[in-house]
């Protein structure tokens, strides 16, 4: 059996189960079921000190009970991929219990021609899964013998190569029993990102950043790929899990075409910090849930 560690807990999150147990319980027990059951979230990637709290809010909109499958796609930080690529272990661990990733629908797309494999050591430096992993734990825990997960990485994909992917997850998307978990932070504003668009109208930095960020997050409730494309060519906004959402836009786009209703609702948004000066940083965080709607 190969394993991939939980290389960030203890710095990233805690590495102590009743620890991480309780703040898993209590951000979950403040965040309101709202928009569920969800088949797709989108939620961000930070320490849990920054996005912990935020997080919840879409892991609160799924129901472990109909969850069978959960494939979580991530953006890859550390390595140059041009499309996307599955995991070679066979369990992923948390410090709640392991989380079994399921070969047979590895094998399914690998058999496609479309996903290459990440090696071990470009998985466990990856954070973009890793801290989607302690929430999947936490939400599914009374069915912790009875679900399976598929992570993939996401490389730097053109708008082609992100309608390709979604025409071949779309199928996926389609089955109630799976769950889609999208990894994204917005915003990373500030020189050391290289990134400091600031529309002076809107008073504060903070306040820019946030207009910004609500204006894509609007634009990905419209269920567009295509003007999602238009908005960062126009901005440049740094979300850092642009093509995994890119992704799940164009699985959604196919659903439509096949007669289906989904609606996207984002539910919480949060700043790192409140940005004052030229001199200042923030990353941002926003949580979402996707409905079929019936």
């Amino acid at each position: 059996m190969t394993s991939r560690n939980a290389s960030h807990a203890g710095s990233w999150y805690s590495d102590s189960k009743p620890e991480l147990s309780r703040q898993l319980d209590n951000w979950l027990g403040a965040a309101e079921l709202s928009h569920g059951p969800a088949r797709a979230i989108i939620a961000p990637h930070a320490g849990y000190t920054y996005c912990g709290a935020c997080g919840a809010y879409a892991y609160r909109q799924v129901s472990p009970a109909v969850v069978k499958r959960i494939f979580i796609l991530g953006p890859s930080h550390h390595v140059r991929l041009r499309g996307c690529a599955l995991s070679i272990a066979n369990k992923y661990k948390t410090p709640l219990y392991d989380l079994k990733i399921d070969a047979q629908i590895n094998a399914q797309l690998e058999k496609t021609g479309h996903f290459s494999w990440m090696d071990m050591k470009t998985d466990e430096d990856e954070h973009s899964i890793e801290m989607h992993l302690p929430y999947i734990a936490k939400v599914m825990e009374d069915f912790k013998d009875q679900f399976t997960i598929v992570p993939i990485l996401v490389g730097s994909l053109n708008p082609d190569q992100e309608a390709l992917y979604g025409d071949l997850l779309a199928p996926y998307l389609n089955d109630p029993q799976n769950l889609f978990v999208v990894s994204s932070d917005f915003c990373h504003w500030g020189q050391r990102f290289g990134y400091t668009y600031y529309e002076k109208s809107c008073g504060s930095i903070h306040k820019s950043i946030e207009k910004l960020d609500k204006e894509g997050m609007d634009i990905i409730e419209t269920l567009s790929p295509t003007t999602f494309t238009e908005y960062l060519r126009k901005y440049s906004n740094t979300i850092c899990g642009r093509h995994p959402i890119g992704v799940l836009l164009n699985c959604i786009k196919v659903m439509q075409k096949q007669g289906y209703n989904m609606s996207f609702k984002f539910l919480k948004y949060a700043q790192s910090s409140q940005c004052r000066d030229m001199n200042d940083s923030s990353v941002s965080y926003a949580s979402g849930s996707l409905l079929f709607e019936s």
